[in-house]
């Protein structure tokens, strides 16, 4: 296809990709959704290039009858029929230089096309940039990138809340069975502490949780699960208990402000308190590549977003019951 601006393939070397998330840094990918509302400013946006498949001048769209109104059709990407979500529409934006550009995107085993206003940069940053924006009022957005660090005047990029908008474009496919019949029965006292920066994702975390009749603890970050983590290990130990009294696993998303799921994983691995613990990653991220990036830090299970007879799954082998 003679109009793919960049391919999968062509962004990084597997080998130079596995080095950044071992040193906590990750690629960000800038766009711009045209001029904000209400002003004229037109503002950065960003998305983890380990979820871009390719990016695309706009193929063709083939409109679809009765289709939501963020949803302009779909296009024969590559023989696959994929379909093309108005991401301007959805933030509000006014792509006042038109929609030129095509993102195809995979998350948690599905594709899908997001249409922009244009494309800027890759930028490489770690993880430690990334603050998060809950409560700063952007409900779409999980995150804001400092994208030239702690500098006064740095750029801004915010980092949308995708699992949010294909949830509300796409109605949920996989309703929670909250009378699921394989239970999990933890230890007196144990929960499961489970990391996620997105709103949508942590109440369909604990939607599934509560389905299996798992007590859990739930954090918006990996720092914030690591932090917890130490606190619950002093708690433990000052009652003269194990910290597996109190954790029986882990589960984490991989893309998270301030410390990744990455970085989490590894700091628990290498923690000889909590090394034991087993680890699940519940990621969007999906794919070969990266499910051999979760099998390199160490973790112990890998399951893709948001099929809860899957995590159930998952969490019953891992904890070997």
């Amino acid at each position: 296809m003679k109009d793919v601006i960049m391919n999968h393939s062509s962004l990084r070397e597997i080998d130079e990709r596995t080095n950044l998330t071992s040193n906590s840094m990750f690629e960000l990918l800038l766009f711009r959704l045209g001029e904000a509302p209400g002003t004229e400013r037109r503002e950065l946006f960003g998305i983890n290039v380990f979820k871009v498949r390719e990016i695309l001048v706009m193929p063709e769209i083939t409109a679809m009858v009765n289709s939501p109104p963020s949803v302009m059709g779909v296009a024969n990407i590559r023989g696959q029929m994929i379909t093309v979500v108005n991401l301007p529409k959805i933030v509000g934006c006014n792509p006042t230089r038109g929609l030129g550009i095509l993102l195809v995107t995979e998350f948690a085993r599905t594709t899908q096309a997001f249409a922009v206003e244009e494309v800027n940069e890759i930028v490489r940053l770690e993880w430690k940039q990334v603050l998060s924006a809950e409560g700063r009022g952007g409900g779409l957005v999980t995150s804001i990138a400092r994208i030239d660090g702690n500098s006064e005047n740095t750029r801004l990029a915010q980092v949308l809340d995708v699992e949010q908008i294909l949830r509300d474009v796409f109605p949920e496919q996989h309703p929670i069975d909250n009378q699921m019949s394989d239970k999990l029965h933890l230890p007196p006292g144990a929960v499961i502490l489970a990391a996620d920066d997105s709103a949508v994702a942590r109440m369909m975390i604990e939607q599934g949780l509560k389905a299996m009749g798992a007590p859990f603890i739930m954090t918006k970050s990996g720092q914030e699960a690591w932090d917890r983590l130490k606190f619950l290990a002093a708690e433990a130990t000052a009652q003269g208990r194990s910290i597996k009294d109190k954790v029986a696993l882990v589960l984490t998303d991989l893309e998270m402000p301030e410390m990744d799921g990455f970085t989490l994983t590894r700091n628990i691995k290498q923690d000889p308190r909590f090394s034991s613990i087993p680890v699940v990653i519940h990621s969007s991220l999906t794919g070969a590549t990266n499910e051999d990036h979760v099998k390199k830090v160490g973790a112990d299970g890998y399951v893709a977003k948001f099929v809860v007879e899957e995590l159930a799954q998952t969490i019953h082998q891992v904890l070997g019951y």
